[in-house]
């Protein structure tokens, strides 16, 4: 795959993909502060749960090798102080949580300034490492729910930038291409900052991947007369019940779907599955500035001072979803099989 990698450790700097400035300028940002990394998961520079988690552990690993003590009980009290500062940047991802708390126990078991350090940023290198193998399983596993031929329906951008490799939803196209199977994919357009149109087409595209590119609105036409076998989006979080977060107007395709009598799926690392969560209703939706409806590409499109309501994500219940594709397998969302996967 000729894709650029979202995320990249150098000389004690992160260079983070500006996912903002895509498909038309492929730019690296340089990150060497914990302020500059919070910025770039909230302004969306970097965005996708396990991109999110990614950088936000580097951003850790940052705050440790840049902070300057020689007491390790000091430093300790730093890392985890910019941690719960990154935990802050965006509120419905658990792969964020996750990842700082992974971090946060490494920095606890840490008894010198020098092993700290030296712990953080080999831990951070392995939550990118791990997430590589597991969405190349996600992809695998995805894939033998479809056929040479089929035409699958996605929303947003659950790819190779949104991730360490390969993505989630998307996983098992680029696969697909390594197998010769042919796949076409339907890809929404994902109002109101375009990532389906802007990320997920140029993937696809880099990839030879057959995609088409709608609008968000013409899923429900384009399902019934284009014989859409299936859909498959990714998560943000998966509750413990399966009710799964998903950027706005996943909702909609789990509802048309189901109306329509196509298997709807949700691509998902382990690291999404959050137990503290019970079910859908108890997820934080995030709420976005209104210029991201208001406004594309700097241009009014509303008259001023109209009321706007943005959220950023929404809750599929269970019942709507056919199965969970993890790096162990497929799933039924349901709370049993959801705790068995963890057993």
């Amino acid at each position: 795959m000729n894709i650029p990698q979202s995320v990249i450790w150098e000389n004690h700097v992160i260079r983070l993909l500006d996912q903002r400035k895509l498909p038309h300028v492929t730019e690296y940002l340089m990150l060497d502060t914990v302020e500059s990394v919070f910025e770039a998961i909230k302004s969306l520079a970097v965005r996708g749960a396990p991109a999110i988690g990614i950088a936000a552990a580097f951003g850790v690993a940052l705050s440790a090798l840049t902070y300057k003590t020689e007491d390790v009980h000091e430093l300790k009290e730093q890392v985890w102080i910019d941690s719960g500062y990154l935990s802050q940047s965006r509120p419905t991802a658990v792969n964020l949580f996750w990842a700082l708390n992974r971090m946060n126990e490494v920095v606890l078991r840490s008894n010198t300034v020098q092993s700290l350090r030296e712990n953080v940023l080999a831990e951070a290198m392995l939550i990118q490492k791990e997430d590589a193998e597991v969405c190349r399983s996600i992809g695998e596993h995805a894939l033998k729910l479809f056929q040479n031929g089929d035409r699958v329906m996605t929303i947003c951008n659950a790819g190779s930038i949104a991730t360490a490799q390969y993505g989630t939803a998307l996983a098992p196209f680029f696969l697909a291409k390594e197998h010769g199977i042919e796949l076409s994919v339907f890809a929404c357009e994902t109002r109101p900052v375009f990532q389906g149109a802007r990320l997920t087409t140029w993937e696809l595209m880099e990839a030879n991947v057959n995609v088409t590119l709608i609008t968000d609105s013409m899923a429900a036409h384009t399902m019934k007369t284009k014989q859409i076998s299936a859909v498959i989006t990714g998560a943000d979080r998966v509750a413990a019940n399966g009710d799964s977060a998903n950027k706005i107007g996943t909702l909609g395709l789990a509802v048309l779907a189901k109306s329509f009598g196509i298997p709807f799926y949700i691509a998902a690392p382990l690291s999404t599955f959050d137990f503290d969560t019970p079910n859908g209703d108890a997820i934080p939706i995030e709420e976005r500035d209104p210029s991201e409806i208001t406004h594309v590409n700097g241009v009014t499109i509303a008259p001023d001072g109209v009321n706007v309501f943005n959220p950023a994500f929404d809750v599929s219940p269970a019942d709507l979803i056919t199965g969970i594709v993890t790096e162990k397998g497929v799933i039924k969302p349901d709370t049993a099989s959801i705790a068995a996967l963890f057993a």
